[in-house]
């Protein structure tokens, strides 16, 4: 089933929402160096997440990018984000996928989601932050994630990381997920949808700056709803998993009247461990050296750092990507 990627941008973003297993000519043993740093032949998919998102929107660019510069043919998929990318990547239905490092640190670790099941992931590289975006009606007499509490609350798709970061914030306000809050397990289009029309009070989102749906939402509603300020939660968040951080959904992204702090998570671009390492070095460099084309694709992309790209522990850098980041 082929789907297209509606991304303002300059790049025409050819996806399908189809797997497969990537077929290549790298002859390179897998997890292996190569000294060409040149990927083979064949074709890849790219596990990204909803259509709203950013991991969407880039996973397209990323896509057209690796066609037009390899002997690869790439195509980006709409999926439910996170959890559903690693399992499905270790699967065999993609060969690289967009994930939270929180969810790929349980995912090696297997806790969470993978309860008891690690995963045999690598990283190709550290990427752009997601901001966690906690957008309430102003009506709704929330003003904290305590507050939540008998609340209608869009927790984000199931089994992505945006439900993962939802249900570890309400667990860290004293609130039980499955009884406390009236949990609705929905991707961002129906989020927004939900808001607008008022059979939401709240949402949690994980997702790059600024991200579409969210910009409806606040410039349809206009002053009817408000972020909260979630950091407070933070230390109980670093409990779980020291990757959480603090920073600032800025005013701008959004056109509110003042910054809003936040809890930010890196995210991680995952591949399997017998991914030929041709590939891995060849993609991981084209990240760099057309950083400025992704970031008109969307300009999160101008917020991943070649000093940070590394930085993806406990999730182990594949061979190749040592080699394009060395």
């Amino acid at each position: 089933m082929k789907r297209a990627v509606a991304a303002a941008a300059v790049l025409a973003l050819a996806v399908t929402g189809c797997g497969g297993k990537q077929q290549t000519t790298d002859q390179a043993a897998p997890g292996g160096a190569t000294q060409s740093c040149e990927a083979g032949e064949g074709r890849i998919t790219i596990a990204t997440g909803n259509s709203g998102g950013v991991y969407y929107v880039l996973g397209g660019g990323l896509a057209q990018l690796i066609s037009n510069s390899t002997k690869l043919r790439a195509t980006a998929a709409e999926t439910g984000a996170s959890v559903q990318n690693i399992q499905q990547l270790v699967a065999g239905n993609y060969d690289v996928a967009f994930s939270l490092a929180d969810t790929a640190a349980d995912a090696v670790g297997g806790k969470g989601s993978f309860d008891g099941k690690p995963q045999k992931i690598q990283a190709l590289s550290r990427i752009y932050p997601n901001s966690t975006q906690v957008l309430v009606r102003a009506d709704a007499g929330i003003n904290s994630v305590a507050d939540m509490k008998g609340k209608r609350i869009s927790t984000g798709s199931p089994k992505s990381g945006t439900e993962v970061i939802a249900n570890r914030l309400l667990q860290a306000a004293g609130l039980k997920p499955d009884t406390d809050v009236q949990a609705q397990r929905l991707d961002l289009a129906k989020t927004a949808d939900g808001m607008k029309a008022g059979t939401l009070d709240g949402l949690v989102w994980s997702g790059g700056l600024p991200t579409a749906q969210i910009t409806d939402i606040t410039t349809a509603m206009k002053d009817k709803v408000k972020f909260l300020d979630i950091t407070p939660l933070l230390p109980a968040l670093k409990k779980v998993n020291p990757v959480y951080d603090q920073a600032v959904i800025p005013k701008a992204a959004y056109a509110q009247p003042a910054d809003v702090p936040t809890v930010v998570v890196p995210n991680l671009l995952l591949v399997r461990e017998d991914f030929p390492a041709g590939n891995a070095c060849a993609i991981t460099k084209l990240i760099f050296d057309k950083q400025a084309e992704l970031a008109k694709v969307h300009p999160a992309a101008k917020e991943i750092s070649r000093q940070l790209a590394t930085q993806t522990d406990p999730v182990p850098l594949h061979p190749g990507a040592k080699q394009a980041l060395g």
